[in-house]
């Protein structure tokens, strides 16, 4: 129906995709009662829908999840973990640029934090949301290297202040350089009241004060995350062992 002369001119004016869905919907019979008005809109509905599957899918992959699969549907609930359906689905659908409040998840080691961070990050990123997802180990390392480079490091500096939300997991699992967390100083302080932080840790801002190389960067840091936040403490259920359990179960295993 539409010659390559007309593909050009639909790529000039950027709807190739309106136009090739429009050529679908005349070649299916099923759409035959629609009027050529309704088929245009159908085919400009679709494009759009398929043009913000496409964005979802690019920011999921981009945000750096190390479980692409997380789901907020597919968390566990079983008594114990401290969590409940309903405050998950607030979570799904929250607007993170509108309401810019920290998060805060703790939980002993196994006890499901990372995948629950990962579900929450993806839902936002099916609302469109620019996600980061950082382990502090991993963020802490880039930080030093990039600081070899002036503009690599402020590059790496304003991509984790601008991100819609920000998640760092295993928050002072390990120790921080002094230079690292002057740079994580300057991440948060740029965040404050303007875009959210997600974290993650075995551990809360008492001990982070302590943990943390410089007193005063410290207290500056806490205070940024802490004092903004929601939080949610994970009950003692360790899910790496339920689930290796679990798998221990299934016909399938084998040692």
């Amino acid at each position: 129906m539409f010659t390559s002369d007309d593909y050009e001119k639909f790529r000039a004016l950027r709807v190739t995709h309106v136009a090739t869905r429009f050529e679908e919907l005349i070649n299916d019979e099923s759409y035959d009662q629609l009027t050529p008005e309704r088929l245009f809109l159908t085919a400009v509905d679709d494009a759009l829908d398929a043009r913000r599957a496409n964005r979802i899918e690019k920011l999921i992959r981009q945000a750096g999840f190390p479980i692409p699969t997380a789901s907020i549907a597919e968390i566990d609930y079983r008594e114990g973990r401290g969590i409940n359906p309903n405050r998950m689905k607030r979570y799904a659908s929250h607007d993170w640029k509108t309401e810019p409040t920290n998060l805060l998840i703790s939980s002993p080691t196994g006890g499901g934090k990372t995948y629950l961070i990962c579900a929450i990050g993806i839902a936002a990123c099916e609302r469109e949301h620019e996600v980061l997802y950082m382990r502090m180990d991993d963020l802490a390392r880039k930080l030093v290297i990039a600081r070899g480079d002036g503009i690599a490091h402020q590059d790496l500096l304003a991509k984790l202040a601008n991100a819609d939300l920000l998640i760092i997991d295993d928050f002072l699992t390990v120790g921080i350089d002094p230079n690292a967390a002057s740079d994580l100083f300057a991440i948060l302080a740029d965040r404050e009241h303007r875009l959210p932080t997600m974290i993650a840790s075995q551990t809360g801002p008492d001990y982070w004060a302590q943990a943390l190389p410089d007193r005063v960067a410290a207290d500056s840091i806490v205070n940024r995350l802490a004092n903004n936040a929601r939080t949610i403490k994970l009950g003692e259920v360790d899910m790496r062992r339920q689930r290796s359990q679990e798998a221990r179960q299934t016909g399938g295993f084998w040692e």
